[in-house]
């Protein structure tokens, strides 16, 4: 009996403890409907690395260009949400699939590490939040969560992502990604380099601009990625397209 009343006497210390975590969340928080209408300049996390680049004594700055989604490869936005949150069109901010798996990992292995986050948590945690891994800031990051899907449209949320996210040491946002991998812009991305892209997002400052263009772990994953947007018709099948120019030149010879 007495642990019974221990564990109802957690779970209500945890339920006001949650209550006056929103309340607090809601109050200091800006009202997210602006981001309707406005791009965000710094982000939380932009901020956060221009800090650790200063105490490190580094002299580097941010490559972050803004682009509406229209100007953005279409295969670059498949291949995003294949590799970061395939259920991002179906769910309201989170997969509880992914998020029961990542948990349970982290049980397995006693850390923090696998967050399970959707596109919509990652970009709260871009927009407000730090790296840091913590319950409190998890559950900050669940009710902005929950606030951002009731504010904006999931072409919205994505095209905010996009624009964002880190891709590399000091690369922010899809049109840096592709002017410093491979040289074009976002618009110009191929089905294959898109997949690249979106295959360095868990680890994007891991890879060199060399070393990202000669992993055979990137490889693997550009594989599964386009494999995947083949067989849902969001791309061509390769070999097809190469059967059908031998055989336009064998009837040309």
């Amino acid at each position: 009996m007495r642990k019974f009343f221990k564990r109802l006497l957690l779970i209500i210390l945890l339920c006001v403890f949650a209550g006056l975590l929103f309340l607090g969340t809601s109050l200091v928080t800006p009202r997210l409907g602006w981001l309707r209408v406005k791009n965000p300049t710094l982000t939380s996390f932009q901020k956060y690395r221009m800090k650790e680049w200063r105490e490190q004594g580094k002299n580097k700055t941010l490559k972050s260009y803004w682009r509406e989604l229209s100007r953005i490869s279409p295969s670059l936005e498949q291949a995003v949400v294949i590799a970061e949150d395939d259920k991002f069109w179906q769910h309201h901010g989170f997969d509880m699939a992914a998020m029961r798996e990542a948990m349970s990992k982290n049980w397995e292995k006693k850390t923090l590490r696998y967050g399970g986050s959707s596109i919509s948590q990652q970009l709260v945690k871009n927009l407000f939040l730090s790296p840091a891994r913590s319950p409190i800031r998890k559950l900050r990051e669940a009710i902005l969560t929950w606030r951002l899907e009731k504010a904006l449209s999931k072409k919205r949320i994505l095209e905010l992502y996009l624009n964002v996210v880190e891709w590399g040491d000091g690369i922010f946002g899809a049109e840096a990604a592709a002017g410093y991998y491979y040289g074009k812009t976002a618009a110009a991305l191929s089905p294959r380099e898109a997949a690249r892209l979106a295959a360095i997002l868990p680890m994007p400052r891991r890879y060199s601009r060399a070393s990202f263009l000669r992993s055979r772990y990137l490889d693997g994953r550009v594989a599964e990625i386009n494999h995947v947007m083949i067989k849902r018709g969001l791309v061509p099948d390769e070999s097809d397209e190469q059967a059908e120019s031998q055989a336009a030149v064998q009837e040309k010879q």
